[in-house]
């Protein structure tokens, strides 16, 4: 069955997100087009460039992830120097290393730029801090004058997987023409992780059918759960306050949404404690976000079904109308 599938940020945690699909793959799912959030992003961009979920696994068991935290020896110097480098280039660490992760992965399959996957196939959000929007690229690139189809998948990965203070913004530069007549500081634009506006944008595929013109696809999200399992941070002083800022910010805003609402089309993976920044896994610890992705993604699919969605989703329509038409009007002044 088809499917477009919606993949929640977080971090490292990102990991059980290709279990999930393993669990998705092996009842059946096919997905159709799919969307992405930070490390929701990674696993959208993977599958849309035509990797399985037992590809994925390799890569996850092969990559050492805190290989992708890079920054000059000259910032690792014990608190001058991380404190330096968040001044100078606000984040603690290069993004670089991360893209260059994804570019070579999505090389491998012959992607390069959003031009090279069927329109519509992948949507990533981000984050535009310099303006306050959300960015849904490719398409909302446009607003800097530059072409969609154009766009680097790696670097849109990027962008949506730049943890505030953790990673370097990237940094955009409109085209000659939007930028003519600015001031220097104007024609850039910063941008950072999606996580920061919408974790878990399940909105982006509602009412589509297929190229038919037949049924509904369902949306299905991928969210990961657990926070509660998480120890308190300790925060002793403005770098793990930072941090800890960040990690509220990545697994809170969406969750009331996501209880009320969304539960029937939402696959809830346990993450075991693991926090988004946590780099430094052990193979068992990747081993276990993986397995529990599994187990999670086979129990849904296992009990899912057309009739049981379409039941659900008309009922949460309902009650959209119900609390539309209960709230009191708004006051002129």
């Amino acid at each position: 069955m088809l499917i477009n599938g919606v993949f929640e940020g977080g971090g490292v945690k990102g990991i059980s997100l290709a279990g999930a699909v393993q669990g998705a793959q092996d009842c059946g799912m096919k997905f159709n087009r799919v969307a992405g959030t930070s490390s929701g992003s990674i696993v959208a961009a993977l599958l849309a460039a035509g990797y399985r979920a037992e590809e994925m696994r390799v890569i996850i068991e092969s990559t050492p992830f805190a290989s992708l935290l890079q920054r000059s020896p000259i910032f690792n110097t014990r608190w001058i120097g991380p404190a330096a480098r968040l001044f100078l280039k606000k984040g603690l660490y290069s993004g670089e290393a991360l893209e260059a992760w994804i570019r070579e992965m999505l090389a491998q399959k012959g992607i390069r730029t959003f031009g090279d996957l069927p329109q519509g196939k992948l949507l990533i959000t981000a984050s535009d801090i310099s303006n306050g929007n959300i960015l849904v690229l490719p398409d909302d690139i446009r607003r800097f004058g530059i072409e969609p189809t154009k766009l680097e998948v790696a670097k849109a990965v990027r962008m949506s997987c730049s943890i505030p203070y953790f990673f370097d913004p990237v940094i955009i530069r409109k085209s000659p023409n939007m930028s003519r007549g600015l001031s220097f500081q104007d024609q850039f634009v910063y941008v950072v992780d999606g996580g920061l506006l919408s974790n878990f944008p399940l909105w982006l595929f509602d009412g589509e059918r297929s190229e038919s013109g037949g049924d509904i696809i369902p949306v299905v999200g991928f969210k990961m759960v657990g926070k509660t399992e998480v120890d308190p941070p300790r925060i002793k002083g403005p770098l793990t306050m930072l941090q800890a800022l960040v990690e509220t910010m990545l697994t809170a805003h969406d969750e009331r949404y996501i209880e009320q609402i969304n539960r029937f089309r939402t696959v809830k993976i346990p993450t075991r404690g693991i926090k988004p920044t946590q780099f430094n896994l052990s193979m068992q610890e990747s081993t276990n976000l993986y397995h529990a992705g599994l187990s999670a993604g086979l129990e849904f699919f296992n009990e899912w079904n057309m009739k049981m969605y379409k039941e659900q989703l008309e009922k949460q329509r309902k009650e959209d109308h119900k609390k539309l038409a209960d709230s009191p009007p708004p006051v002129l002044v």
